[in-house]
């Protein structure tokens, strides 16, 4: 698998005008950060509990600390492991050795809840890692966010408000259609049907928007 790097999570972003969820961590002791494209439910399930805002009941992500609880097992940490054909692949290691597949956003929403450290593998930064505007001019990366959350936040908003797809993906982005050219590769599926989506988690430049979702906290 390869180095693994700790990361921060930044927070959760809407980015406009396509109303895209976009989660973004940053490495604890460098300046490199990864967006991720994820779904609108999995970014409020993110949001809400960074923001201090506990359900009555519990949502899905609660029931499965829960459920983790109730038969022994703890959270160990959390991964994103790869990234192939456009789609983020990630992993929960709990207290056992037990390793479980899973969506990157699952596992962060999870990781929020159980209090647990995000990491990356080094590849996956090396490949689709990028940097913050002006991040790179600060100095040491960990102890400017650290001293400085809001700026890091606000650079955060920046990069939402500058980044088009040509950003993330010129080999596969079509400046007349502003979509990737292989929707399959995207994984996107049917090209004539994009109505029904996987699920998966994708930089902002792949896959489908999610409409009619609950909008997520800003």
């Amino acid at each position: 698998m390869g180095d693994m790097i700790e990361m921060r999570i930044v927070g959760v972003r809407v980015e406009v005008p396509s109303q895209q969820p976009i989660l973004m961590l940053t490495e604890r002791t460098g300046v490199r950060s990864l967006p991720i494209m994820i779904g609108s439910a999995e970014a409020t399930a993110i949001a809400m509990h960074l923001q201090g805002m506990r359900p009555a009941r519990p949502l899905t992500h609660d029931l499965l600390k829960d459920v983790l609880a109730a038969v022994g097992r703890g959270l160990s940490e959390v991964r994103v492991i790869d990234f192939k054909e456009g789609t983020f692949y990630g992993e929960l290691l709990l207290d056992d050795g037990t390793v479980v597949s899973a969506r990157p956003s699952d596992a962060v929403a999870l990781a929020v809840r159980c209090d647990v450290t995000v990491f990356v593998a080094e590849q996956v930064l090396d490949e689709v890692g990028i940097v913050l505007p002006d991040l790179d001019d600060e100095g040491d990366g960990d102890a400017a966010s650290i001293a400085d959350p809001e700026g890091e936040m606000e650079r955060f908003r920046e990069f939402l408000d500058n980044v088009s797809p040509e950003d993330f993906g010129p080999e596969d982005f079509d400046p007349d259609s502003g979509e990737p050219e292989d929707f399959e590769a995207a994984g996107e599926g049917d090209r004539e049907d994009d109505s029904e989506d996987d699920g998966a988690d994708r930089r902002p430049d792949e896959g489908p928007d999610e409409d009619g979702e609950p909008p997520v906290p800003r």
